[in-house]
């Protein structure tokens, strides 16, 4: 079983995305992936990973019945899939990505004080771990 799930880690915006300010992926008749990604990280911080996050998008978007998920759910992930490095949060909507010791997800803005603060490898809060710091995929080579 393959997991795109990282612990104490931050991914920072891509090295060629151009926001300066973290902006919300723009509404949709279909909503696009980013703005899934977006909802569902945002309305619950620290309380899905990224293996819940990337197969909940994945899964609304093919409209899967919600009875036949968790099979989908290890035939999704029987092999190996895109991380929220790939994700256009980081790429170009100016969001970084936190996963806490225990692999969940929360999103802060590339113009915030906890951002520069995690990009700096640096946890958050008086007793917090050091984080790794990776950058999202560039959209350009």
């Amino acid at each position: 079983m393959h997991t795109t799930n990282y612990a104490n880690t931050f991914i920072t915006v891509a090295p060629d995305c151009t926001a300066t300010l973290a902006v919300v992926p723009k509404e949709a008749a279909t909503p696009s992936a980013a703005l899934r990604t977006f909802r569902m990280i945002s309305d619950r911080p620290y309380h899905y990973t990224s293996d819940d996050v990337i197969f909940t998008v994945y899964a609304d978007r093919n409209e899967i019945a919600k009875s036949e998920r968790k099979a989908a759910r290890e035939q999704f992930f029987s092999k190996g899939q895109a991380c929220l490095r790939s994700s256009d949060l980081g790429k170009r909507y100016g969001w970084g990505i936190h996963s806490d010791s225990e692999g969940r997800v929360a999103l802060y803005g590339v113009e915030t004080k906890e951002y520069k603060t995690l990009a700096s490898g640096k946890g958050l809060g008086r007793n917090a771990s050091a984080v790794t710091v990776k950058a999202a995929m560039r959209s350009r080579r």
